[in-house]
């Protein structure tokens, strides 16, 4: 039976590869480092707030056979409502994931010089992750990425998940923060971003688009479901002991998730850069994959184009993005200004297309008898209240009123 089920992996293994990248990697080793085990409940929840919204942005694409801007499209009928939201979803996603796919390109690259130091070819590496990413774009199937990536986040998996055991920790500090939520001092900020780096704007859409590339009929919605809670659950135990190696690592402060492997060094050896490297590594390449894939799917849903990959002005979409990716990389940009109204159109596109979503998924003219249940309501509202909390605080953040 177990096997089974992860033979019917699909587009769920893409969306934890998208939000387990360089971005969680870091964020999740900070936390780990500063607050120790106390926030493991804050992984925890923006998991389980994943696998909800991700299943009904899957069920969305296979009950309606569209992508998720398409079925807004149609369902809005107010003209200037319709234009402004696809205007924040167009910007958010594009703008967005182009300041961001510098730092999965970056991300590799400290994999990399993990892996191979930093002399030789070291400042070639974003040129060679973003070819290696450019070769699988191009030339791959939706059915081969799903294989690669099955394959990378295994690997991902196994390094993190050795490195959390390598460091023997406290299982019983572990259950406490798991199931007893703390907040200690100056942590709030760092429990938003442990949430934002997991509930991806963007992967509602990735996840729409892709489910319906997979699965053509309702029948198979139960395996659209399982394929959410495995993959996401994979995803977040990758979180998860990340923050558990950054807990039991004798540190201070770190800055990514290498510097940890180089405090691991005097304990274990080469072994952790080797296993922090290879995670690092595999997390920056399909997050260098996913950002431009899913501004891709955005952009041809808005603009009505044909949305097979193959597609010229798709594979135009995600080459800009990746581009522009390894340029800020290369050249030492710091995209700061895009990167802010980033955030701030990621903090104001959550709450909305979490909102959307809902309403979408509670249509029976798009949803028939695959509508929500009164318990996925209940729970739908909840993450949309707590959305609009993080979008809130994430745009007050970034004009320095909070």
């Amino acid at each position: 039976m177990l096997i089974n089920m992860f033979k019917k992996i699909g587009p769920g293994v893409l969306v934890a590869a998208a939000f387990v990248g360089p971005g969680t990697i870091t964020v999740c080793t900070l936390a780990g480092v500063r607050f120790g085990y106390t926030l493991i409940w804050a992984v925890l929840l923006s998991i389980l707030a994943t696998m909800i919204l991700q299943e009904m942005a899957g069920r969305i694409g296979v009950v309606s056979q569209n992508g998720l801007v398409d079925v807004i499209k149609d369902e809005l009928k107010v003209k200037w409502i319709k234009n402004t939201i696809i205007g924040i979803v167009l910007g958010a996603i594009l703008i967005g994931n182009a300041a961001y796919e510098a730092g999965n390109i970056g991300g590799a690259t400290l994999g990399l010089e993990g892996l191979f130091g930093q002399k030789g070819l070291a400042s070639f590496y974003p040129l060679i992750i973003g070819g290696f990413a450019f070769l699988l774009l191009w030339f791959s199937s939706y059915k081969t990425l799903e294989k690669i990536f099955v394959g990378l986040v295994g690997v991902m998996g196994i390094c993190f998940v050795v490195s959390a055991i390598l460091t023997k920790p406290s299982i019983s500090e572990i259950v406490k923060g798991t199931f007893v939520p703390g907040l200690p001092e100056d942590s709030l900020l760092m429990v938003i971003a442990l949430v934002g780096t997991t509930v991806v704007p963007y992967n509602l859409f990735l996840h729409a688009s892709l489910a319906k590339e997979k699965w053509k009929s309702k029948n198979e919605l139960k395996a659209v479901k399982w394929d959410t809670i495995i993959s996401i659950a994979l995803g977040g135990l990758v979180s998860i002991a990340i923050l558990i190696t950054a807990s039991a690592a004798p540190l201070q402060d770190v800055s990514n998730v290498m510097d940890m492997a180089k405090g691991l060094e005097p304990l274990f050896g080469k072994s952790a850069i080797y296993f922090m490297g290879v995670g690092l590594l595999a997390a920056g390449i399909t997050s260098a994959i996913t950002a431009p894939l899913a501004a891709a799917f955005v952009a041809s849903s808005c603009f009505g184009w044909d949305e097979g990959m193959g597609n010229k002005k798709f594979k135009l979409i995600w080459s800009l993005v990746l581009f522009f990716g390894v340029f800020f990389l290369s050249f030492d940009i710091t995209p700061i200004q895009i990167i802010q109204f980033a955030q701030i159109a990621n903090g104001i596109l959550l709450p909305v297309m979490a909102i959307l979503l809902l309403w979408i998924v509670n249509k029976k003219s798009i949803m028939g008898n695959h509508k929500n249940s009164l318990i996925q309501n209940v729970l739908g509202f909840i993450i949309v209240g707590f959305a609009i909390f993080l979008g809130t605080k994430s745009i007050l953040k970034v004009i320095g009123l909070f």
